[in-house]
């Protein structure tokens, strides 16, 4: 009879062992399961993080050249100003110091002046308003410049007017 006691005991143990081993096994792929998705949506949530960031900078940088643009009618005009013959000398040096100002606010936002004069024509960058020939100069060379470009970045706010040789 304690044979038989031993024996069932036995087959106890070894069910709840095999109990306890298949619940731990569940456990184990629940918590795989669990840690896989969370990984996953980290990922997710980390490349929308990258996403949103991106487009903030590229709508700011948007934003931000057209605001310029309209400004540089208003710039250039302050230039025409500064250069104008006037009997005023303090007046003058007053409009300069303004234009100067101006430019210097339009520099902090990352607005560039596009190279020409002497600079090869690049289509990106320039607008071509005139051709001439000209043996002295380059092929596509930008000998004059009827208007001044300016860029922030990479992107092109507004292009430089040009005359190009050759």
């Amino acid at each position: 009879m304690e044979n038989e006691e031993n024996k069932e005991v036995e087959n106890n143990n070894l069910e709840e062992n095999t109990n306890t081993v298949q619940e731990s096994d569940k456990l184990k792929d629940e918590y795989n399961e669990l840690e896989d998705r969370y990984k996953r949506l980290f990922a997710e949530f980390e490349n929308y993080k990258k996403r949103s960031q991106k487009e903030k900078d590229g709508i700011y940088g948007m934003i931000t050249g057209d605001v310029v643009a309209t400004m540089l009618p208003i710039m250039d005009n302050l230039e025409k100003a500064a250069d104008a013959k006037t009997e005023d000398e303090k007046y003058q040096e007053g409009v300069k110091l303004v234009a100067r100002q101006f430019q210097e606010a339009l520099k902090r936002l990352g607005l560039e002046e596009i190279e020409t004069v002497g600079e090869r024509f690049n289509p990106e960058y320039h607008e071509a308003v005139s051709h001439i020939e000209d043996s002295t100069k380059g092929e596509q060379e930008i000998v004059e410049e009827y208007r001044k470009g300016y860029r922030i970045g990479a992107k092109v706010v507004r292009h430089s007017m040009v005359i190009v040789a050759n």
